[in-house]
């Protein structure tokens, strides 16, 4: 995974992210006040370095305007106050994985979480897919899966379901996969696959030819997010592929019951 760079500008602010860098577990930078500043910053933030900047929005904002593309090319950019008290994913939300990173950060601070974006979530469901030759060693889909994890800034507690079709039902590396991370492992029928293929970045005849549907791993991921939360689900990762395997990672967002509270006349 790309490492990510934490910056500072006051002494509060170095401190907190030194003990930011010292509870996460992804790999990261400390760097405080860097110089030229706006140099430097557009400079990683070029190189698709996600940012996390501890300081006002303003200023992290006015830096990186020259520079900005769009939300499918742009690193993640989250904004911390210095006292850490209020997280905010700034730049590529949903894309670039800043919602599901600031949330990461959010945790680790006990901070507030304020998400702007549509679909407005604290806990999105994640789901991975994965589709494998018969006997497939468990290492390899565990490499496998974390490369996938590592690209959409994710950590193996953010997924809740690992899915494959169903006459992998009984695959040893699958289960076993499934297993090391908690993750529930199901399989879905052809049937049910089929329903998504619409959605697939990829469709393989290959694939159809040997079972049935166009692409295992994204439609697997597709059927089991929107299966929990009853919500369409997208993907945020497509298929990735080694020669004995294919991995895909989808999200969806549950409805949020809001409790409405009568008035008396």
């Amino acid at each position: 995974m790309t490492s990510f760079c934490i910056i500072s500008l006051t002494e509060a602010g170095r401190q907190l992210a030194n003990k930011l860098q010292s509870v996460l577990t992804q790999a990261c930078e400390c760097t405080h006040q860097p110089k030229p500043f706006g140099q430097w910053v557009q400079q990683r933030f070029q190189q698709g370095q996600p940012i996390i900047f501890i300081g006002a929005t303003g200023i992290i904002t006015r830096t990186l305007a020259p520079v900005l593309q769009d939300k499918h090319t742009d690193p993640a950019v989250i904004v911390l106050d210095e006292r850490g008290q209020y997280i905010i994913p700034l730049l590529s939300g949903h894309e670039g994985g800043a919602n599901a990173l600031a949330a990461t950060v959010a945790k680790a601070l006990q901070a507030q979480l304020v998400i702007t974006t549509a679909n407005h979530y604290l806990d999105p469901i994640y789901t991975i897919g994965m589709g494998c030759e018969r006997d497939c060693d468990s290492n390899h889909l565990k490499a496998l899966a974390l490369s996938c994890l590592s690209q959409a800034n994710l950590q193996p507690e953010h997924i809740q379901n690992l899915s494959s079709l169903e006459v992998k039902a009984d695959e040893a590396g699958l289960i076993q996969l499934g297993q090391t991370f908690n993750w529930p492992f199901t399989t879905h029928t052809t049937a049910a696959l089929r329903q998504v293929e619409h959605q697939l970045s990829v469709r393989s005849n290959i694939v159809f030819n040997a079972v049935g549907v166009y692409g295992v791993a994204e439609a697997a991921a597709l059927v089991s997010a929107s299966t929990l939360s009853e919500q369409p689900a997208e993907l945020i990762i497509t298929k990735q592929k080694t020669p004995r395997a294919t991995c895909a990672i989808a999200r969806s967002y549950p409805i949020q019951h809001t409790k409405l509270q009568r008035t008396a006349p």
